[in-house]
């Protein structure tokens, strides 16, 4: 996910794509079939769309007033926690709002951690006894909302010292994983910048509905570019994504299920045969998998990938371990999520056209299969964070250049249907932010336990959505 240090009082800021160019329009570039509905006409976008809802309208915000979202008739929303807005203790929201679940909910009070993608500190944020490194920014807090009248309550920090929090998971037993999408450690450089950090980076962490877990990080769940996580609720395996142009997929398999902090071992996916799943692949192509065990974990670089011309390292340390023993690669893994009995997994730029594939683990067979894939960015733009609604839909976030960017909605048999558009273009009418905010990215999706309220992020310039309305059974 693309990020930036934001003020926390006041933001200018202007909406650039940052791909060099669009992917031309025409011809889906897609082979295979998943059931009649995707038989290919000359240009066949129809096969993959629906109407959903029906057409997105702007909707004011029953907060402010505002129109920053589009949305299908009968539909609204409240807008919160908004980058600068003054928490229960007093301090400012961190900006760059992205992964986000449901960890609590007590007499309709619903209480879910939101994570902070920040690399370096703009700010104080959260106390000593949360803060697992004084110079590093990111973070995440902690959110309250009353589903018996449909109100914000208030937010907190939960987690603090962190970097580049991207997205994260729920947990069985009601926790929030959140993980870092950055092996920086002391002096480390990214691009031009050098950072002035105490610890070492790229774990995951685990944040309780209390805030009160102390900032211990997860080490047995290995050291990568994380990006999400999965859990089964079976057998407390934890599934984790990893947000690279060469990714791998892992599965954690505890010691003790519900107790991550005791060990276990990280471990690959193979597809014995295929050892690249970045494109080629048919819609509905199924695959049998193997797991290889990754022996340090805490690699951070290969031992090809660091030093000389590449002072920053290569990140792949964890990655070229199950490599090297038949791993697959798949392109940018992001979101993950656990639902219908299988785990969901987003590779944002893979597929032929590179808008983005999804893909489905079904871990009681051990197989893995592709179930959609982009033809187009109008069908679906690089798709990012996910979640799977009580009703078995699925929301996919879109991180890409198309302006707006939208909440897609996915029946399980791959069809795609617009829910949600950005509509935010500010004039300084909240905490003096300013700028067409149409192509920030969506994040951290996800669903209420009766599926009455889906709660999202537009991460840019940091806004958290509580949205309800019609939902009926058939779509989300």
């Amino acid at each position: 996910m693309a990020t930036f240090n934001a003020s926390k009082s006041s933001l200018e800021h202007s909406t650039i794509p940052r791909r060099t160019f669009l992917h031309a329009l025409g011809g889906l570039g897609v082979s295979g079939t998943l059931g009649e509905f995707l038989k290919r006409s000359a240009y066949g976008k129809s096969d993959y769309t629906i109407a959903g809802y029906g057409p997105l309208q702007p909707v004011a915000d029953q907060t402010t007033g505002l129109k920053l979202l589009q949305l299908p008739e009968g539909f609204r929303y409240l807008s919160f926690g908004w980058n600068g807005d003054v928490m229960a203790d007093g301090g400012l929201t961190p900006g760059v709002h992205d992964g986000m679940g449901i960890i609590g909910e007590q007499d309709g009070v619903i209480t879910m951690c939101r994570n902070h993608e920040l690399k370096a500190k703009s700010g104080p944020f959260g106390t000593d006894a949360i803060r697992y490194d004084p110079e590093a920014g990111g973070g995440c807090s902690l959110l309250t909302f009353d589903a018996n009248d449909g109100s914000w309550l208030e937010a907190k920090p939960a987690l603090a010292g962190t970097v580049k929090n991207c997205a994260g998971g729920t947990t069985p037993w009601g926790t929030w994983l959140t993980c870092e999408e950055s092996v920086l450690g002391p002096g480390g450089v990214d691009g031009d910048e050098r950072f002035d950090f105490q610890r070492d980076h790229g774990w995951i962490f685990e944040v309780t509905a209390d805030g009160a877990a102390s900032p211990v990080p997860l080490k047995a769940m290995g050291r990568f570019v994380h990006e999400a996580v999965a859990v089964d609720p079976v057998n407390g395996f934890v599934y984790e994504t990893e947000d690279r142009g060469t990714a791998g997929f892992y599965r954690f398999k505890p010691n003790e299920p519900g107790k991550l902090a005791a060990g276990g071992q990280l471990e690959m996916l193979k597809v014995p045969g295929v050892g690249d799943l970045r494109r080629g692949v048919k819609v509905g192509q199924q695959f049998d998998v193997d797991w290889v065990a990754i022996e340090d974990v805490e690699r951070a670089h290969s031992p090809k990938g660091s030093g000389g011309d590449n002072p920053a390292g290569d990140e792949l340390g964890v990655f070229m371990q199950g490599k090297m023993q038949g791993g697959a690669t798949f392109a940018r893994l992001e979101g993950c999520w656990w639902g219908n009995d299988l785990v969901y997994i987003v590779s944002t730029s893979g597929g032929e056209k590179d808008l983005g594939q999804v893909w489905q683990y079904d871990p009681r067979n051990n197989r893995l299969k592709l179930i959609f894939e982009s033809p187009d960015s109008s069908v679906v733009d690089s798709p990012d964070n996910i979640c799977v609604s009580p009703r078995g839909g699925l929301v996919l976030c879109e991180d890409g250049d198309v302006i707006p960017q939208h909440l897609r909605g996915m029946t399980q048999d791959g069809r795609i249907f617009p829910f949600a558009a950005n509509n935010v273009v500010l004039h300084g009418e909240h905490n003096n932010i300013r700028g067409d905010f149409r192509g920030g990215e969506w994040a951290g999706a996800n669903f209420s336990k009766d599926g009455q309220w889906l709660f999202a992020n537009i991460q840019d310039p940091g806004i958290t959505f509580a949205i309800t309305g019609p939902w009926g059974n058939e779509l989300l």
